[in-house]
Formats: structure tokens, C-alpha cells, sequence
């Protein structure tokens, strides 16, 4: 990064943008660096509470394991995109009362009932009993703050990544948290990636919003890397640098540019920045 360059370029416009980030937040109160380092402010963007499936499934054939492993990250990744959107929300609010029952809690319960439906189905093609996950679809909403719980990978626990939507830095742990899951029952042969924490100094209150913003966000490329995995366990593709160069390195120069958008939210309201850089490579579990 051109991080002199850029830096004096923040600074020179600090006063105006300290201002307008002040002006924006509204009176948000920082009441204290949450656990793990999370942003702690009045304004605590909520996440989706989801039922967690993979404890729900019974044994899962072998035949099939590859299959539902792909459709519960699948439903991870939904999660993950959702929370994003919920903590974009609670920055810049958009629509009536009725917009995220309307805009993100009722195409969610549709997309999860299209992959339910697909792990049933992957049961009854190879002449398993089919189970009934019908009742799993609907999500409602977690307190502000609270994170959601999701199915993981194969073998890990619940949680997801970074905090904000529920995560690696967050209350529930995560693919690389150590907060114990429910659900360790599926055993497929899916892999799924290893970031680093995103540990954070005190955030200031003005600059909280954006940065709950962009956890949400590496959240989502995380479940988004882990749910191309799983396809790749269902249908192999590429040579042996395939996952370097079409999962790892994108994902690397996506986690760049958020953990970049993270420091220049602490810059902007004149905060010292935090140097995250060596946080953006990914490894796989």
C-alpha cells in the first residue's frame, strides 16, 4: 500500500472529515471495546438468527456428505451476506418499518428453503431416509450486537468471522474461534479457509459504523471462499495451484481492500490507524 501517500492525503482533509463523521453518526456513545476487541456503540448493527442445521441433520452417508457440505456453507454464506447488508443498515438506514422483514428476512427464508430442500434431496437420491428440515427455513433477528450462529465447516463449530456478524473475533467463535459448536456431525471432505483475527484498539464512536460495516464484509468473503471450497469437493476443477490462484489470492486482495477501508475509518475521525496489514493472507484448515 502507498501508505505515506495515502495518509497525507486523509489527513489533509481530517477536520472536514472528522466533522462529517461526527455530524453522521449522530450521537453514537462509544460504551466500550467489546469482547474480542468488536466495536461496542449504541448503534450496534443486529445480525440474523438463523436455526443452525447441520446439528439438526442424522447421519449423514458418505455418499451425500460432500453434497450437504456444500449446502450448509451455502446457507452460511446467505447468513453472511444478510449481516452485511443489516450492518450497512444501521449506517445509512433506508426504507420503512417493514423493510427488513420485506428486503432481507423474507428473501432469505425463500433462498433457505430452496438449499433445505437440496439436502433433503440429497439424502433421498441415494435411498436414505429423507429428513424433514422444513421448519429451519425462517430466520428472525439477534439482538444489536449479538452474533449469529452458523454450520461451519466440516467438523468445526458454530460462529462465524469477525465479530460484527457474528465471528472469529466475536462472542461465538468461528472457523478459527474457540468458542464450542453444536454442530459437529457432517464429516465431508470440504476445506475451508484460515484468516486471522481482526483485533482492533478502542474504536472510536464515530467511526464504529463503518467499521461493524466492514467486519460484515469480511465475513462475507470468508463464507463465500468457503462455499467455492465446497463446490470444489463436489466437482473438482484446475490444476494444483487452483486454489491459490482462484480462491486464496482473490480473497487476499478482497480482505486488502476492506482492512484498508477499516484504517482509513480510524484516520478519518483523527484516530491513530491501525496498521492491519499483515492480517490479509489466508491460509486453508
Amino acid at each position: 500500500m502507498a501508505r505515506g501517500t495515502r495518509k497525507t492525503a486523509v489527513l489533509k482533509l481530517g477536520g472536514v472529515g472528522a466533522l462529517a463523521a461526527l455530524l453522521f453518526a449522530g450521537g453514537l456513545q462509544l460504551a466500550s471495546a467489546g469482547e474480542n476487541n468488536r466495536p461496542a456503540t449504541t448503534a450496534a448493527a443486529q445480525t440474523v438468527n438463523c436455526p443452525t442445521v447441520r446439528d439438526k441433520l442424522p447421519a449423514v452417508p458418505a455418499a451425500a456428505a460432500a453434497q450437504v457440505e456444500r449446502e450448509l456453507a451455502n446457507l452460511d454464506q446467505e447468513i453472511a451476506r444478510q449481516n452485511e447488508r443489516l450492518a450497512r443498515q444501521a449506517v445509512r438506514p433506508e426504507g420503512g418499518p417493514a423493510f427488513i422483514d420485506n428486503a432481507i428476512l423474507g428473501p432469505l427464508r425463500s433462498k433457505r428453503v430452496a438449499v433445505l430442500d437440496r439436502i433433503e434431496i440429497a439424502f433421498n437420491r441415494i435411498g436414505a431416509p429423507r429428513p424433514d428440515l422444513d421448519a429451519l427455513a425462517a430466520c428472525s433477528l439477534n439482538a444489536p450486537g449479538v452474533p449469529s450462529a452458523v454450520n461451519g465447516g466440516a467438523g468445526q463449530n458454530a460462529g462465524g468471522q469477525n465479530g460484527n456478524a457474528g465471528g472469529q473475533n466475536g462472542n461465538a467463535g468461528g472457523q478459527n474461534g474457540n468458542a464450542g459448536g453444536q454442530n459437529g456431525n457432517a464429516a465431508g471432505p470440504a476445506r475451508t479457509v484460515n484468516c486471522p483475527r481482526v483485533a482492533l484498539p478502542a474504536v472510536p464512536a464515530a467511526a464504529a459504523g463503518q467499521v461493524q460495516a466492514e467486519l460484515a464484509t469480511l465475513d462475507k468473503q470468508i463464507a463465500e471462499a468457503n462455499a467455492r471450497l465446497a463446490q470444489l469437493a463436489v466437482r473438482p476443477e484446475g490444476g494444483p495451484a487452483f486454489i491459490d490462484n482462484a480462491i486464496l489470492g482473490p480473497l487476499r486482495s478482497k480482505r486488502v481492500a476492506a482492512l484498508d477501508r477499516i484504517e482509513i475509518a480510524f484516520n478519518r475521525v483523527g484516530a491513530q490507524r491501525p496498521n492491519l496489514d499483515a492480517l490479509a493472507t489466508c491460509g486453508l484448515n
